[in-house]
């Protein structure tokens, strides 16, 4: 398939001309020269090539360290995201003819959750971004036009899609400046459930998301309706924004000015949580909220979860979201007695894992990550961050709540299937609780239509996630991630090698881990899998196919984990 013209992906900002890797004069041609030329054109922090001002100067920055590099005396040739090689790769996918188009506006948004009006940022102005369909090999064409006072980007979790379309600024792509358009275009290449988000530091905790659904030219699934719903914690506009947990956490434990008790300290068991809620939080009738920790606004206290091995998560939320509704008012899905619902859940949280089921009631789990898995029946199935799980509800007469409470710390959010008859169950009727057989999508088998051809790894990179609360300094093989310097540390692999990857935990807090542009397959026939949780002092080893060129970034999908170091890079080399 042809690939568009390069003005097809210019941006075109306000201030100045942009153009896109390709047409850039400069180069880095070996890793030493990538080196000589940032320090010739030095690129900002994250945080500062945000900034209006230095746009033009970090775009052109950026562009200079990735140009395509040729073979230097280090013997190491990148492959990035301007190198032809990406679009051939591009050019074998199979494709409809088909093309679907949208528009995104990244922007400030008046919405209201609770009943409390909130301003916060969103697509097209709302909390939840419009969920984009297409089917797999169809052409997606998406023209972002950023209304921010700060850079953006979108990245598509989960995709296998070309390196120079993932969205990650330093990496693959600038930063899109304020008043600036860029379209991204490029082929699905596999269906399932995905989503879309900033990856700009802390705005998708602030709502820049969507839902990403890929329908299968060859379904086998049975079902009469579907029902997207993303999941997320909330505080930004009701206690404080994103930032300031951020900044809070990176002070570290050290840093509190009055020292917790020992038996609140965060992996604690706490028995469900001490302390009254604060006026207006949704308790969602699951008892009483944990305090942060003394002397801080946003640390969690008593957050435990077994299930995740210790440590439930750091931050205390005001409200956890069922597609935008907090429980106070949730949204509800009109069926028939007897519908097979196919439940799409996305995580979209920044610090919490969801536990979801229906009281009383088993699901049938269908896909993980947006592939096939074995058929399974549970009563709930446990989301890390990032995390997609398909389900089948078969429906019941009068309303049938599903559950999705957050995995070690209190509250609740919810929605209900409604028959049109009966009464809406009020949210503190509702379980605080969901027991039986529970899994998460790391325990999953992958369905025998999807899973990886047996042979032995070509390549083995031992990714070790280090840090800890102490100096909440998180990282991967005891290095915080620098985007000013991305190749330090990276995991090298060349096109057509089978790499195995062991995720080794040495914290004692669970890591839900994500590699952009690849699915890989966990150990012994596991599911095929993006993003997977990896508890306190466990490996999780996982396989994939080096066949799809480029940089690619993997990280905690705890964004505070990963906004502090978790970070690194696979690097295609020739």
């Amino acid at each position: 398939m042809p690939l568009p013209p390069a003005s097809a992906f210019t941006v075109t900002p306000v201030f100045g001309t942009f153009r896109p890797f390709d047409t850039f004069p400069l180069r880095a041609d070996t890793d030493q020269g990538h080196q000589r030329m940032k320090n010739a054109y030095p690129l900002p922090s994250r945080r500062t090539v945000l900034g209006t001002g230095i746009a033009a100067a970090a775009m052109a920055a950026l562009a200079a360290c990735t140009s395509n590099p040729a073979a230097g005396p280090s013997g190491v040739t990148r492959i990035m995201p301007g190198d032809p090689m990406i679009a051939d790769f591009e050019a074998r996918r199979a494709v409809t003819g088909k093309t679907v188009t949208t528009k995104l506006t990244a922007a400030e948004a008046d919405v209201v959750i609770a009943g409390q009006p909130v301003r916060t940022w969103g697509y097209n102005g709302a909390l939840n971004g419009p969920i984009i369909r297409g089917t797999a090999g169809d052409k997606l064409t998406v023209s972002l036009t950023n209304k921010l006072s700060q850079g953006t980007s979108v990245h598509w979790h989960g995709l296998a899609l070309r390196n120079d379309q993932d969205g990650v600024p330093g990496l693959t792509q600038q930063a899109l400046a304020p008043a600036s358009a860029y379209d991204y275009s490029f082929v699905l290449p596999h269906p399932g459930t995905y989503w879309y988000h900033s990856h700009v530091e802390m705005q998708r905790e602030r709502g820049l998301y969507g839902a990403l659904i890929i329908a299968d030219p060859k379904e086998t699934l049975s079902y009469d309706q579907e029902w997207v719903i993303i999941l997320d914690d909330w505080m930004d506009g009701v206690t404080g924004t994103p930032d300031d947990v951020l900044k809070e956490l990176s002070m570290g434990m050290g840093s509190m000015s009055t020292p917790a008790p020992a038996h609140s300290m965060p992996g604690m068991d706490m028995g469900g949580g001490s302390g009254s809620s604060m006026p207006g939080m949704d308790m969602g009738g699951s008892g009483s909220t944990m305090p942060p920790m003394p002397g801080m606004k946003y640390m969690l206290m008593g957050a435990r979860s077994d299930f995740l091995g210790g440590d439930a998560g750091d931050v205390s939320y005001p409200y956890h979201l069922f597609n935008g509704k907090a429980a106070a008012g949730p949204e509800t899905f009109p069926s028939k007695p007897g519908s097979r619902i196919r439940l799409r859940i996305i995580n979209a949280a920044a610090d919490t894992a969801y536990r979801v089921g229906v009281p009383g009631q088993k699901i049938t789990l269908t896909h993980t990550d947006g592939f096939p898995a074995a058929h399974q029946d549970v009563d709930a199935v446990v989301l890390g961050m990032g995390e997609r799980i398909d389900a089948i509800l078969t429906v019941r007469e009068g309303f049938t709540p599903v559950l999705a409470l957050p995995e070690g710390k209190p509250g609740m959010a919810y929605g209900l299937v409604s028959t049109g008859t009966g009464t809406p169950p009020p949210a503190p009727a509702l379980p605080s609780t969901l027991g039986g057989t529970v899994v998460d999508g790391g325990m999953l088998k992958a369905d025998p239509s999807v899973l990886l051809a047996s042979k032995p790894a070509d390549r083995v990179h031992q990714v070790h996630l280090t840090g800890g609360m102490a100096k909440y300094d998180w990282g991967i093989n005891d290095r915080r991630f620098d985007m000013n310097n991305p190749y330090d540390g990276a995991f090298d692999l060349k096109v057509n090698e089978r790499v195995r990857v062991d995720f080794i935990n040495d914290t004692t807090m669970w890591h839900p881990m994500h590699l952009h542009g690849h699915t890989f397959q966990l150990a012994g026939g596991g599911a095929r899998k993006d993003t997977v949780i990896v508890r306190p002092k466990q490996t999780v080893s996982v396989e994939f196919d080096a066949d799809n060129p480029g940089q690619w970034l993997t990280h905690c999908h705890n964004a505070y984990h990963a906004e502090r170091g978790m970070m690194g890079v696979f690097s295609y080399i020739k």
